[in-house]
């Protein structure tokens, strides 16, 4: 039977079990703009990525990961770990049964989820934080994935997001067959929301079939770079009490703030808590997530993180429980990377004075090469740039010449796209470029990190680059 079918088949009748035309379509649309075109070119990416741009690790979080992989290492004298070290060490195997190769509990060791709650408690303020409702997880990323899978709920369903937004979340609501409801930042006001056209965002989004789940607001922002005022934060919060819009405050640049002075960090928690209307202060359903892979911390490859929620019912609380014992729990050395971000050495301690040095020096860099960026693209001809509040991200905008739109039409490229290839082979410099982010129409920008210590060669290549392809594409 089986010689007899396989006769009757020929290679014109067989159908591949797999293929790009019988995947499931969502994957095959979701872009992520950073993984791009441009980074596929270069052969590496440009997603704020601390260490691989040289960033150094801090050594106390480094000291405690290693003691917990080999807590033999404790017993070696001559290595001379510090006191402190050990002892968190210590207390985290104990934590965790001896061991970091057991699995945890699904939302995380509660040893650490106490230690986030005290340290949101003390960035807020004083308000309270319960562990119960805080869940690591494995990076941000995976938070803000469980948090649509559980409030999108059909595929008429849609969340706002800010343009230009983080690729992140439109990847995952075309993941999710949802819908994305952008709404701008405007770049003449520092990148702040507009406001006065959220309404009628939300309600072309309905009147297109669209129902409205949520909010996301990114500050400090991710590709633009600004801070949220607390008069924007609150008009957010009625706007979103007012539509019955889940709030989801992705926060993870909060220790990246490149001036403290033109702005301070306020996290949607402590804006909601205290919001001059004191009925929405219950009423509003908040997420907020954090990271170990930016800041001063990058630890971008142990993959840390976690999300608090506020105002969930209970049987909603359980139900995203469920979701995170579904992936059983997040990685360990990550768990113990939110540990010492959440917890780190205090003046007196033995390991302090080393970790203030390296975390200040790290900070002082990247506050020095974001001035150092924005001067050079504010003075650079047909070019302009927002001062930079917080991230590690700059947005320039680019006035190209009709004669390079006409050659990116004819290449078949999006303009940013094209000048950006053209930066990458020419200067050897990696952007991203903003239509993958999303920008203003007739708009023309690319995002640029300024991690690292090559800051002056990049000034160096791009101006020159620069000003070569003017002169090239003169009209």
């Amino acid at each position: 039977m089986l010689a007899e079918t396989t006769q009757m088949t020929t290679p014109n009748t067989i159908t591949p079990s797999l293929s790009i035309d019988n995947i499931n379509p969502a994957v095959v649309q979701a872009q992520y703009a950073v993984r791009g075109e441009v980074a596929v070119r270069a052969e590496e990416n440009n997603i704020g990525n601390p260490q691989d741009m040289g960033q150094k690790p801090i050594t106390f979080n480094r000291q405690v990961a290693a003691l917990t992989e080999l807590p033999s290492l404790m017993d070696l004298e001559e290595l001379n770990f510090p006191t402190d070290v050990v002892q968190r060490a210590k207390e985290l195997l104990e934590a965790m049964g001896g061991s970091i190769g057991a699995y945890s509990a699904s939302k995380g060791l509660a040893y650490i989820r106490g230690h986030v709650a005290e340290f949101l408690a003390e960035r807020d303020g004083g308000v309270e934080a319960d562990p119960e409702l805080i869940y690591l997880t494995t990076g941000a990323s995976s938070g803000v994935k469980a948090i649509l899978q559980l409030i999108l709920a059909s595929e008429q369903d849609g969340v706002m997001i800010p343009i230009p937004q983080y690729p992140l979340y439109s990847a995952t609501l075309a993941l999710q067959k949802a819908h994305q409801v952008p709404y701008q930042l405007l770049e003449e006001k520092q990148w702040e929301p507009d406001l006065e056209s959220l309404e009628e965002v939300i309600k072309k989004a309905a009147a297109e079939g669209t129902r409205t789940r949520a909010m996301v607001l990114i500050s400090p922002g991710n590709p633009v770079g600004n801070v949220l005022s607390l008069e924007a934060m609150n008009e957010i919060i009625r706007f979103c009490a007012s539509h019955n819009l889940v709030l989801i405050a992705d926060e993870v640049y909060q220790a990246n703030i490149a001036n403290h002075v033109l702005k301070k960090f306020v996290s949607f928690k402590r804006a909601l808590s205290t919001h001059p209307d004191e009925e929405l202060r219950t009423q509003v359903p908040l997420v907020s997530l954090h990271s170990i892979s930016k800041g001063q911390t990058g630890e971008c490859g142990r993959r840390g993180g976690f999300l608090e929620i506020v105002n969930f019912p209970k049987p909603v609380q359980e139900q995203l429980t469920k979701l995170a014992s579904i992936d059983l729990c997040p990685p360990i050395q990550g768990q113990i990377g939110v540990d010492v971000l959440v917890r780190p050495p205090k003046p007196g301690e033995p390991s302090y004075k080393k970790w203030y040095k390296e975390t200040r020096t790290i900070q002082k860099n990247m506050n020095k090469n974001a001035a150092q960026l924005s001067k050079v693209f504010q003075s650079t001809s047909k070019m302009s740039s927002s001062e930079a509040q917080g991230a590690m991200y700059l947005f320039p905008q680019i006035e190209l010449p009709k004669k390079a739109i006409e050659a990116a039409q004819k290449a078949g490229k999006e303009p940013d796209l094209f000048y950006c290839l053209e930066l990458l082979e020419r200067a050897g410099i990696c952007v991203v470029p903003g239509s993958g982010f999303g920008q203003a129409e007739n708009t023309t920008h690319f995002r640029t990190t300024f991690l690292g210590d090559q800051t002056d060669e990049f000034v160096k290549r791009f101006t020159k680059f620069h000003a070569e392809f003017l002169e090239r594409y003169k009209d």
